[in-house]
């Protein structure tokens, strides 16, 4: 798994993290001020990289969580399918298919050719923009 600890006190919003083992970025972040007794918290609003689901964490300030390592690559459309995109590295040369992108904006530029920016967020990779 592509993760790295941090703590959830260092998080801030924009940041990536690992929650219900799904990559999210956090949308918003609270700290409360320490009780008497016990540490201070926080609550980590957060939405999926991919899926859009907004998901919610709270916990100990000092308490790590995982963050995931996001791998931003370039590659070629070599072909078109009606669910699938197949793509060729420009690093590695490797070829694989992924599933189409749901923004209409990228999904009207990709054609046999074109180059695009995709991430490779904990095994998943996912189109992000036409270059």
């Amino acid at each position: 798994m592509s993760t790295k600890p941090v703590e959830i006190g260092s998080l801030k919003e924009g940041s990536f993290v690992v929650i219900d083992n799904v990559p999210c970025r956090v949308v918003s972040m609270e700290k409360s001020k320490t009780g008497k007794h016990g540490s201070a918290k926080a609550r980590v609003v957060a939405v999926g990289i991919f899926d859009g689901v907004k998901r919610n964490l709270v916990a100990p300030a000092d308490q790590r969580v995982d963050v995931p390592i996001v791998e931003k690559k370039a590659a070629q459309v070599i072909s078109v399918m009606p669910d699938t995109v197949q793509l060729m590295d420009l690093g590695t040369y490797e070829t694989f298919e992924i599933k189409k992108p749901t923004d209409e904006e990228i999904l009207s530029k990709l054609a046999p050719g074109v180059e695009v920016e995709y991430w490779d967020i904990l095994n998943e990779k996912h189109i992000v923009r036409v270059k």
